[in-house]
């Protein structure tokens, strides 16, 4: 089997075929395990692009062999990032130890080590930026006072993007509501539904504490 040629980035292509049996499998065991509904798509997807891309007209998982993966992570890594690389082989990797253990078959990628992965540095907002980010929030409508307590608590906490966003309040029901104003704490569900309170963080923050 050979690599796909060399192309600009386009749609992925994700028709595997006959082999798309055992992927919808591997979802089922996937989504009966609880795993998040975004982890299964990206999981299957990163398989069912492998199968459609350098493994068109197989009809068997058994023949692929760990030089395809390593081909497939060369070809990967001459067009994306090293994590975006690595990512695809891990999810190649649940898969095959899956597939492995299922059919009782060998695994291709028992041996093999996934991209090294670059240090990027990731670009943050200087002091000055967002204290000018803060006074664009300033003022008493519900629009501003709202932002300025986002920034608030992304300052303070370094809470992810999804995380802030899944915060639900209902005045009426404090059973289902994420902010108890009382005891000053917000209830966080992370990636994998993991649960973390934050307690006076703001409050924290500015007393030079972490939060």
């Amino acid at each position: 089997m050979t690599a796909p040629r060399r192309r600009s980035r386009q749609p992925k292509q994700l028709d595997a075929g006959i082999l798309q049996a055992e992927i919808s499998s591997f979802a089922l065991r996937l989504a009966a395990e609880g795993k998040a509904a975004k982890t299964i798509r990206t999981y299957t997807e990163a398989v069912q692009w492998f199968a459609a891309a350098y493994l068109p007209g197989q009809a068997s998982w058994e023949r692929v062999d760990s030089q395809d993966i390593q081909q497939w992570m060369t070809w990967l890594l001459d067009r994306y990032s090293s994590a975006y690389a690595s990512n695809q082989y891990r999810a190649l990797q649940q898969f095959f130890k899956w597939l492995a253990a299922e059919d009782e078959l060998p695994d291709p990628m028992a041996r093999l080590q996934p991209p090294r992965v670059t240090d990027k540095l990731v670009p943050v907002f200087t002091g000055g930026e967002l204290s000018r980010l803060e006074q664009a929030c300033a003022g008493r409508s519900f629009a501003q006072r709202r932002d300025t307590a986002i920034i608030a608590v992304f300052r303070a906490t370094g809470i992810r993007l999804a995380e802030l966003a899944g915060i639900q309040y209902h005045a009426d029901d404090p059973r289902r509501s994420d902010i108890d104003f009382w005891q000053r704490e917000i209830t966080v569900r992370g990636k994998g539904g993991r649960v973390s309170e934050m307690q006076n963080a703001e409050r924290r923050n500015r007393a030079g504490s972490p939060p």
